[in-house]
């Protein structure tokens, strides 16, 4: 169970790379993506291409390069996406696959943040999964939109899958895995929680005076 739901190398190792890369596009690209294990598919498809991983995905720069178009072709059709629904996407019904409020909440990651959004949002589950939807939705200029897109694919896609590769090669990591995915877990969930602690924060002064009153 464990093997199957938080560490995603036994279905790389049944899909190979063919099915990481779906999975890094279908969580860049589709609304229905947001539950799927990006980071922890990417540290470990690196591992999984070292020598410490046993070479069962191809060599580093394929893996690389696949992870790498996936990112960037998910995001572009996320944009899409949002440019073709517009403003009713905020209004569309909650099912089991479709959140509003995820839409709400990377809307506003989004205005805080301006175009670099893009960029951090990749680090960020949930949020990569409907920022360039948003983004779509609030007509980010084209060129703008691709230019972060870029940028923040090869920074999160390659940046992490490099790190499982080079890391796997630590006897610790190697034998124990999972800890290594829990690790990468934590910390793209880390945005979340200073998020979270910061609207906190903010709002805590702001029940203070209503109390007062």
């Amino acid at each position: 169970m464990f093997a199957s739901v938080l560490n995603p190398q036994s279905w790389i190792e049944s899909g190979g790379l063919a099915l990481a890369t779906a999975i890094v596009f279908a969580e860049t690209g589709l609304l229905i993506g947001f539950f799927l294990p990006g980071d922890s598919l990417l540290f470990v498809s690196g591992f999984l291409a070292s020598d410490a991983g046993g070479h069962k995905l191809p060599a580093l720069p394929w893996v690389l390069l696949c992870l790498f178009m996936a990112a960037v072709i998910g995001d572009q059709v996320g944009y899409l996406i949002g440019r073709r629904a517009g403003p009713s996407l905020f209004d569309r019904p909650e099912s089991r696959f479709f959140k509003p409020q995820h839409v709400t909440k990377a809307h506003e990651f989004l205005e805080r943040r301006g175009p670099f959004t893009i960029v951090l949002a990749r680090f960020i589950p949930i949020v990569r999964t409907f920022a360039p939807v948003v983004a779509g939705v609030g007509e980010m200029r084209y060129r703008t939109f691709v230019t972060y897109n870029i940028v923040g694919a090869f920074l999160w896609a390659v940046g992490v899958t490099t790190a499982g590769y080079y890391f796997g090669h630590f006897d610790f990591v190697k034998e124990n895995i999972e800890i290594g995915i829990l690790v990468v877990i934590a910390l793209s969930l880390s945005p979340v929680a200073i998020e979270y602690l910061r609207h906190r924060r903010r709002a805590a002064p702001l029940a203070d005076s209503t109390l007062d009153h």
